[in-house]
């Protein structure tokens, strides 16, 4: 096998994308966040620190996969309180529902290294279809001769099609938490042997 970028490298569509294979996301290198309403009048951010993610590119791209696991106790928002309250059976109930699972079941070209990732999502017991906007950001070698590629991504989610349904109504009108979240994924993902 060569050493050269240009073997794990090929030409898609004008996009330099990478060659079929397996890659697994980089757990120092991935950020799994999401953003919430608070008191209808600014907005929560936090992330799951612990997630992992199975990423098989196909010959034809836009017959790639991907599996992700999210492990529901590692949300942290930087206020343990909050943070204990999420973890609770009034939220994720991370005790019954240890994980947040995703499965893709498609990949769509939108323009560039834009793509449109169809899958499942699961949540406390919960399966919805999601669609992912995804936005493939290059590929290359580490200084460590790891083949990697980098893409972000983002969707919204009703979270109370989930049965996170728990709220407070507010004297002024409204409620404590909003109903949209919004999901922002960003990785890099290494080429396994």
């Amino acid at each position: 096998m060569t050493s050269s970028i240009e073997a794990v490298t090929r030409d898609w569509e004008g996009l330099t994308i990478p060659t079929a294979g397996t890659y697994l996301l980089d757990a120092a290198h991935k950020r799994v966040g999401f953003v919430a309403r608070h008191m209808m009048v600014s907005k929560v951010r936090g992330e799951f620190a612990e997630a992992t993610a199975t990423i098989t590119v196909a010959e034809d791209p836009t017959q790639s996969s991907v599996t992700a696991t999210i492990q529901a106790a590692s949300i942290n928002t930087a206020q343990a309180d909050r943070d204990a309250h999420l973890r609770s059976p009034e939220f994720l109930d991370a005790e019954q529902f240890p994980t947040l699972e995703f499965r893709s079941t498609g990949v769509k070209s939108r323009d560039g290294n834009e793509f449109v990732l169809t899958g499942e999502l699961t949540i406390k017991g919960v399966t919805r279809p999601v669609d992912l906007d995804v936005e493939f950001e290059g590929v290359g070698r580490s200084p460590f001769g790891q083949d990697i590629f980098g893409f972000s991504a983002s969707t919204e989610i009703d979270r109370e099609e989930f049965g996170l349904t728990w709220n407070v109504a507010l004297e002024t009108g409204g409620v404590l938490v909003g109903k949209k979240i919004k999901i922002e994924i960003e990785g890099e993902a290494v080429r396994q042997a």
